[in-house]
């Protein structure tokens, strides 16, 4: 297969591998090299297989229903559960969206100067005229260009000096700490790395691939088939996200950790401190990959809780509809987005909205993946999906991993409050 074959055969899981190193994914590894140094390179290697197994299965669980999640948790549950986890969803992606705004609009204020709400405000617009006006099959193509914007954070820490003996031994041979602040880092690693919206994303997105099948040429092909290619483009996807996020960890250790500078608020604020430490050219790159990365993610957000509400209460919608046949639809596309941008421009505390943006996304992640994998395992209502025995197996280790975070964060938060 030639290179432009393959980038063709690419799709919702390279866009949603790269929707995952949104700005404030970026603010927390970030945080995590600044604080912790390499300490944490190891979470990169730890999450890689349950991120890519319990994100197959909610591709898989789109491609073969060509339902999105939201619909098929419908079948195998009571409509207050739905809601709940719908509900929670939005909350989390509006949050998400609005730390991201943020972080998009201080970084062009970092290079070109202006207004960082206006930036911001201006960003949520273009975000949601692509999303609204521009037709899934093309606006697909735009937004797995927009990933290549991603490698600007590979060049950065080669531009850099790394000790790379120390980041594999640490990689490979980590000596962990249940000192409370660590804990709480590796927490929002985890709510970062493994979020609820690429879930609805992935799934909606093969289940809009798989209605327009004909596109790879795998109308009538055998559900191996299906599977070998949805598990290539998600492993793709999510090899360049957490590849990505281990050299923004790496950067900034070796540049900000062993500076002195332990403590990063913002995505933008990492890469102002990178300015006088490690050059011009970091700088510009790592304030580029925030822009860039956040045209991505803003409309990934703002899509995947738009399918997830639609779907739970039967109403119309697809991104390949004009707006004209699918008002609701776009309605909560254009309601989240605002909403984010609302939320930015009230000067919450960045570090607070990162924080609580990965607590919700972590917590909030638990539920969902059960609910995946309980629909995967049951045959109650529509149709059996088929995944191989190990991804299930992942799937459900993946599901124990998150609770296990959200356990840490619990007693972590209760051991804070009591000494």
């Amino acid at each position: 297969m030639d290179l432009r074959r393959f980038w063709r055969a690419l799709g919702p899981g390279l866009v949603t591998g790269a929707a995952d190193d949104d700005p404030s994914g970026i603010a927390t590894y970030s945080q995590a090299g600044a604080q912790f140094g390499y300490a944490l390179t190891w979470t990169m290697l730890l999450t890689l297989p349950f991120m890519v197994a319990i994100q197959i299965i909610s591709a898989c669980i789109g491609w073969q229903t060509r339902r999105g999640l939201a619909r098929n948790i419908a079948q195998q549950f009571p409509p207050v559960v739905l809601y709940v986890l719908v509900a929670l969803l939005v909350v989390a992606n509006t949050i998400n969206i609005a730390a991201d705004l943020a972080a998009m609009g201080e970084a062009l204020t970092l290079v070109t100067g202006g207004p960082s709400l206006l930036f911001a405000l201006a960003f949520g617009a273009v975000g949601l005229v692509l999303e609204v006006f521009v037709p899934y099959h093309r606006y697909a193509g735009f937004l797995k260009f927009l990933t290549l914007v991603l490698f600007v954070y590979v060049a950065a820490a080669f531009s850099v000096h790394v000790p790379w003996g120390e980041v594999l031994a640490s990689t490979f041979l980590p000596s962990l700490s249940v000192d409370r602040d660590y804990l709480l880092t590796i927490v929002a690693v985890f709510g970062t790395t493994i979020s609820p919206y690429l879930f609805f994303w992935q799934a909606s997105q093969e289940a809009e691939e798989s209605r327009m099948s004909h596109k790879h040429g795998l109308r009538g092909a055998a559900p191996e088939d299906f599977f070998s290619h949805i598990a290539t483009d998600t492993w793709v996807g999510m090899l360049l996200s957490n590849c990505v996020a281990f050299f923004i960890i790496v950067t900034t250790a070796a540049t900000l950790h062993a500076s002195g500078i332990t403590t990063i608020n913002t995505a933008s604020q990492a890469a102002e401190a990178l300015r006088p430490i490690a050059g011009e050219l970091t700088f510009i790159l790592f304030a580029a990959g925030i822009i860039g990365t956040g045209l991505l993610a803003v409309p990934v957000l703002a899509g995947s809780a738009a399918y997830a509400v639609t779907e739970s209460f039967g109403l119309r919608g697809s991104l390949e509809l004009p707006a004209s046949r699918a008002l609701g639809f776009y309605a909560i596309v254009g309601a989240a987005t605002l909403g984010g941008a609302a939320l930015a421009a009230t000067k919450i505390d960045p570090i607070a909205m990162l924080f609580w943006t990965a607590v919700i996304n972590g917590v909030v992640a638990v539920p969902i993946m059960a609910a995946m994998m309980w629909v995967v395992s049951s045959r109650k209502g529509g149709i059996a999906v088929t995944l191989p025995r190990w991804i299930k197996v992942l799937g459900w280790l993946a599901t124990a991993l998150m609770a296990l975070a959200v356990v840490l964060l619990i007693w972590s938060s209760f051991a804070g409050t009591t000494s």
